[in-house]
């Protein structure tokens, strides 16, 4: 079947545009591309898109989908319905699972239950060490023939300083990075949110933005010691930021990425929302959070990441030093980026796509995606005006906390597509069909 998106426009250019691409279903193994004009005129469906942006898909290189052995949390249903609805055709999965996805075969399972029940393509990241434990290296290269698209203990730092560089030495020749969750667990200690004075306020142990800066120092000296390459987790501080910008002047391998929490909220958030508002790192200050935005707008930070951890209603009603760390992020992610960095100015469109985009593909070496015909037909559909509500109730995700709840964000997705299967597709936009029209219909 041949699909035809009309009355578009670029979302980068704003050029009128006419698409089409013929579908195929990812579960089968399709992969559905854009066609050229001739095929377009074929087109069995036609969706109107009445002037909205048309970009390619979205692309998460950090979340969690809890699969397997916690899906009480989240299945690869839900999560991928989450990832679809907010105009991702692809996310990257941390293996902080039960068991942990340390081996090649764990990771051929994860490809094949993810290929069965997903609305996305999901690239699994595999254990840098056996569980997790920060001891014995996993077998890196049989974990890249399986698929593994990157390595990480993410959840857990790498302590061991002589671990962390025969990891980077060890990936080198698969070029895998690893994905570096930054966390001095000393200085941490039983802190449950940044410190300073909202948690002297609140009469709970701080973090300090330290317990995440020495380690990106350290790791980018053994960056340069391994002649390795290191990708920084959802970084947090102004500290952390310098030390990856030290690492870009000395061409080292480094790359980094942050989250919207970071560039929208401060630690106040917490004394609003709760355990709502708790997550590793933590939220910091004003002064970090503008760092967040200047590494954003000058190149230091690389892309941007939901960082999307789904827990229980049960756990995280808990008293705030007992609740899990974590928050949803898939399903407001993009509207978070136009709201807060797109509308006040402080990046353009191109900009805060490509961070979705062509980014976080070249870093962990994707397939490219464009709008010419050949391409692979990921793309996301959507109105970069529309206002709507933050309804966690509504989230496809099982996961309901967000201190985004009763916000009003600008920025709709209105159609996704995977492999040329719609995976997402608003109430309000109408599909033709030879056989009739249709709304909001979608896998």
């Amino acid at each position: 079947m041949i699909t035809r998106i009309e009355n578009a426009r670029d979302a980068r250019t704003g050029r009128p545009l006419t698409l089409a691409f013929e579908d195929a279903l990812l579960a089968a193994g399709g992969t559905g591309v854009i066609v050229d004009e001739r095929r377009a005129r074929e087109a069995d469906r036609v969706v109107d898109a009445r002037g909205a942006r048309l970009a390619p898909g979205l692309v998460d290189l950090h979340v969690h989908l809890r699969t397997p052995g916690q899906e009480d949390k989240e299945t690869l249903a839900s999560g991928t319905a989450a990832a679809a609805a907010g105009g991702f055709t692809a996310v990257a999965c941390m293996p902080n699972t039960r068991p942990v996805v340390d081996t090649a075969a764990a990771v051929e399972g994860l490809r094949a239950r993810a290929a069965a029940e997903g609305r996305c393509r999901v690239l699994p990241i595999a254990a840098v060490t056996i569980g997790q434990q920060g001891e014995r290296l996993t077998d890196f290269h049989a974990l890249r023939a399986a698929g593994a698209v990157a390595l990480s203990d993410d959840g857990r730092p790498i302590v061991s300083a002589a671990v962390m560089r025969r990891a980077l030495e060890y990936a080198r020749p698969t070029g895998l990075p690893i994905v570096c969750h930054e966390e001095d667990l000393t200085l941490r200690g039983e802190g449950c949110m940044n410190e300073g004075a909202v948690a002297t306020r609140l009469g709970v142990p701080g973090i300090p933005a330290a317990a995440e800066s020495v380690m990106v120092r350290r790791d980018v000296e053994l960056a340069s010691l391994a002649d390795g390459r290191v990708h920084f987790a959802h970084l947090s501080c102004a500290a952390s930021l310098d030390a990856l910008r030290d690492a870009k002047r000395r061409d080292l391998r480094a790359s980094g990425e942050t989250c919207p929490h970071y560039f929208t909220l401060t630690d106040e958030a917490v004394a609003v929302s709760g355990a709502d508002a708790k997550m590793n790192p933590p939220l910091r200050s004003e002064p970090d959070r503008d760092a967040v935005i200047a590494a954003l707008a000058d190149g230091t930070l690389d892309c941007l990441v939901t960082d999307h951890a789904p827990h229980t209603a049960e756990e995280k009603r808990q008293p705030l030093d007992r609740a899990p760390f974590g928050i949803v992020g898939l399903e407001t992610a993009l509207a978070l980026t136009l709201t807060f960095l797109v509308r006040p100015g402080r990046l353009t469109l191109a900009r805060a796509l490509e961070l979705w985009t062509d980014a976080p593909r070249r870093l962990f070496g994707l397939p490219a995606v464009t709008l010419e015909p050949g391409s692979p037909a990921d793309l996301v559909l959507l109105d970069t005006e529309a206002e709507w509500r933050v309804e966690p109730e509504r989230f496809r995700s099982q996961g309901r906390s967000t201190p985004f709840a009763g916000w009003t964000l600008q920025g709709r997705v209105l159609l996704t597509v995977c492999g040329g299967e719609i995976t997402h597709l608003d109430p309000g936009v109408r599909v033709a069909h030879a056989r009739g029209e249709t709304a909001g219909a979608a896998r």
